[in-house]
């Protein structure tokens, strides 16, 4: 029982990174692979903020994903005049940056070793640290991400955001500051990135570089285009999948080092049959342009 609360934890953890990049990818047009370093900006907020200052956890989570939003801005501004292939490259390069970063600021961040010993987060007298306890707040908090997702689906806002993605200049012609709003969508995209890396920290109590590389922006990417860009389900449902499809592969007896690159594999071979034979995902309706 402890085994799948653990897959249906990391799921729903994947599924707020999943949610979160789909108003960026499938809402917007705007294509990252920076998640991984908005997610990991969270889990580094909220673990020294606890461990090194003992900030109060729920001070800290709402740090997270503040400090996240304020980095997605900070590289908002200067790269989304780009588009297409080199807008993500400079999404791929601030990932490479952050990695870096956080590795070679060993005096702070404690380098390769990695910070330990961040608290579960408690709240009067509950704490949530067992599995069992710990799904509660992931349920809620994926439902509040999930239904804020939906809202700005179907707001006038969410409208301006495909405008965008359909068509940038007919949507500016029309008197919409594109920038603007295509800044605001990835603050919101990084913030509930940090939300989720917040929650990883406290629930693994444990946080390194190495958790946060392009390898896990790649894979939450993949989650995206799977279920389908612009559908809610279909992010809940394709990081569900793709979460538990490498644990199946513990019951095949296979070393770990080769089970690694047989994922790595099928993780490519299912996004290149997605996009041959339907390009929106599972359950989407926009296409990868």
């Amino acid at each position: 029982m402890g085994y799948l609360l653990n897959i249906l934890i990391i799921s729903g953890i994947f599924g707020i990174l999943s949610i979160s990049l789909n108003v960026l990818c499938g809402f917007s047009g705007i294509l990252s692979l920076a998640h991984a370093a908005f997610f990991g900006i969270g889990a580094y907020t909220l673990g020294l903020l606890t461990t090194k200052l003992g900030m109060p956890y729920w001070t800290a989570l709402m740090a997270g994903g503040v400090f996240a939003a304020f980095a997605g801005i900070l590289i908002g501004l200067p790269t989304l005049r780009l588009k297409g292939d080199y807008l993500l490259i400079a999404t791929l390069g601030f990932g490479e940056i952050y990695t870096n970063t956080m590795t070679n600021l060993d005096n702070i961040t404690e380098g390769t070793r990695g910070i330990t010993g961040i608290p579960s987060p408690s709240i009067w007298g509950i704490r949530f640290d067992s599995d069992a306890t710990f799904i509660i707040l992931l349920i809620i908090t994926c439902a509040l991400c999930t239904m804020s997702a939906i809202y700005i689906k179907n707001s006038p806002f969410g409208k301006v955001l495909f405008a965008i993605s359909e068509d940038e200049d007919g949507a500016a012609a029309l008197g919409r500051n594109t920038t603007r709003f295509k800044v605001s969508s990835i603050a919101f995209s990084a913030f509930w990135a940090g939300i989720a890396g917040s929650l990883y920290a406290s629930y693994v109590g444990y946080i390194n570089p190495n958790l946060f590389t392009i390898n896990e922006s790649i894979l939450i990417f993949t989650m995206v285009l799977f279920g389908g860009l612009g559908s809610i389900p279909g992010s809940l449902i394709g990081a569900f999948i793709l979460v538990a499809l490498p644990e199946a592969m513990r019951f095949i007896g296979l070393p770990n080092t080769v089970a690694a690159v047989i994922r790595q594999m099928l993780y490519g071979l299912l996004l290149i049959v997605i996009m041959y034979f339907r390009p929106q995902g599972m359950f989407g309706t926009v296409k990868l342009k």
